[in-house]
């Protein structure tokens, strides 16, 4: 390869799955022109994180799964040097593709207890085997970050939890579930993104930790996995004035951060890749097409996510990088290729195991239920329903979800729901639970990030105040355990118990763990202040 088609190879644009024609064709070009490295994949346009502010509307495609497959294989077909194909897939294709299996979030998977860390194995392994059935050999995934700030509005959920030996366990175990079925993985957002209150797509976030807080804490992850040979480290969005003479540089654009800290004085010499370069926090400080590459490049990154310049951005590489600096990152990412096969067969291999992903997501379930408040909680459900005072109350979700459906089996009683945006019927369900003493509340949180109170309104909120006041009510939250911090009165609920997911399996598995009155293994991976 000349220079310039090495310098190609770091260049991995964005790619989204239900594109125009059009569109397709233009990467096909710059596949075939610029002899780019990899792709990363989105669903849509509108999707990409950027874009949400905009309120574009997601139009949701059942055939997504094939079209990413029959992408693969065309967008490999152009390339003279093996496409690296990548994608988001903290919990599955189902992060960016529809009718694909999802599995848990990070932040479940932190509940499970460390004896249960060989499930964490099996998700990498699943979403591995998921992803080459696509095509795909690289996700961008997980994350290393240590959620200890219960305002940060883009990690939370995404992250194991706030203790840094658990978050460094699970990452590894993820990452070698993967490893063993030929996926590459990446731990991200490097020097950690946990302990930050602004989203890196729209603005700067800023630690203030100095680095010997940062060794301390949120390096810890990132240490261990480059002691166990990862593959790859992400470089967050994020300002580090200490590792910067008190400057709010991006650490994406950092040579102090990349160049010192992570290559020189913790070793690392494996690949790294920048996160998405449309992010707002980056993309806008240069107004020359191809300056952000370059000075992203110039800091120390190999590989250039989401890159939206790349003819520029290869000349500008090419006018002033040295060709030894060149070299270096182009055999990383070479390295990677011969590691995921994909110089040998880039072709999709099997077939997406859904029977496989719900048998996981039970165990995982049956793990992970965390009691948060135990005040005999099954026996008193069980007497109240016998005498006839106990009613059921579905927040979120209708009465025919797998939860009640399973309790009543065993548990029949009066059942109420209040669906999104049907508040009007809280004062007359306030009326109908007057016969009742004991209520078992089903709190589906709506949204998993924080935004907006999770998207739970407050005249739901205002409801659960009054009712803990005046009843004996057992909560079951299926969703964010952060969301347990904005519930008003929480002490005075008899009992609770966390879910984090709202997956049949974890319905069902909630529901037979209440009727046996069994075990709950899990514990919360981050601290709720109200409790």
């Amino acid at each position: 390869m000349t220079l310039e088609q090495k310098i190609g190879q770091f260049f991995f644009p964005a790619v989204f799955i239900n594109d125009t024609e059009e569109n397709i064709q233009a990467t096909e070009r710059l596949i075939k022109e610029h002899n780019i490295g990899g792709l990363t994949f989105f669903h849509s346009r509108a999707s990409a994180a950027t874009n949400y502010e905009t309120k574009k509307k997601i139009v949701f495609n059942d055939d997504s799964y094939e079209r990413l497959k029959e992408l693969v294989i065309r967008y490999q077909k152009c390339a003279t040097t093996p496409l690296l194909m990548s994608i988001d897939a903290e919990w599955g294709l189902a992060m960016r593709v529809e009718k694909t299996p999802q599995y848990p979030y990070a932040i479940t998977l932190g509940a499970l207890p460390e004896s249960e860390s060989h499930l964490v194995y099996e998700v990498g392994k699943q979403i591995g085997l998921d992803l080459k059935s696509a095509g795909i050999h690289y996700n961008l995934a997980p994350l290393a970050d240590i959620n200890n700030n219960p305002n940060n509005p883009v990690i939370g959920y995404r992250s194991f939890g706030e203790n840094k030996e658990k978050v460094a366990r699970f990452t590894l175990e993820y990452l070698r579930g993967m490893n063993d079925v030929g996926v590459l993985g990446c731990l991200k957002h490097f020097p950690g993104h946990g302990n930050t209150n602004v989203d890196s797509h729209l603005g700067l976030p800023i630690l203030e930790e100095t680095l010997d807080q940062l060794l301390e804490n949120e390096l810890y992850p990132f240490i261990k996995g480059i002691e166990n040979d990862v593959d790859s480290i992400m470089i967050g969005h994020l300002a580090v004035p200490a590792l910067n003479d008190g400057k709010n540089t991006s650490a994406t654009l950092s040579k102090s951060v990349i160049e010192t800290l992570l290559r020189e004085q913790l070793h690392y010499d494996g690949l790294v890749i920048s996160d998405a370069l449309n992010m707002h926090s980056v993309s806008k400080l240069y107004d020359q097409k191809g300056q952000l590459e370059w000075q992203a490049f110039n800091a120390g990154n190999d590989v250039l996510c989401f890159a939206e310049n790349v003819e520029e951005g290869i000349q500008e590489i090419l006018e002033n990088a040295t060709p030894e600096r060149i070299e270096a990152s182009y055999k990383r990412l070479m390295k990677c290729k011969q590691k995921a096969g994909i110089l040998v067969d880039n072709q999709p291999k099997g077939n997406l195991n859904f029977e496989a992903a719900s048998d996981l997501n039970r165990k995982i379930a049956q793990n992970s239920i965390t009691k948060i408040r135990d005040n005999n909680n099954s026996t008193v459900i069980l007497d109240a329903s016998k005498k006839g005072a106990l009613a059921k109350v579905s927040l979120y979700k209708n009465i025919d979800n797998p939860f009640f459906e399973t309790l009543n089996k065993t548990i029949l009683s009066a059942e109420f729901a209040i669906e999104m945006d049907e508040i009007d019927s809280i004062d007359s369900i306030e009326k109908s639970l007057t016969d009742y003493d004991t209520l078992l509340i089903s709190l589906f949180v709506p949204k998993a990030k924080p935004l907006n109170n999770f998207d739970i309104e407050e005249e739901i909120l205002e409801f659960l105040k009054n009712i803990f006041s005046t009843k004996s009510c057992i909560l079951y939250v299926f969703g964010n355990p952060y969301a347990l911090q904005i519930i008003p009165n929480l002490k005075s609920a008899l009992g609770i118990v966390q879910i984090y997911q709202d997956f049949t399996e974890f319905q069902e598995s909630a529901a037979q763990q209440l009727l046996d009155n069994s075990e709950c293994k899990g514990t919360l991976p981050v601290i709720i202040s109200n409790l």
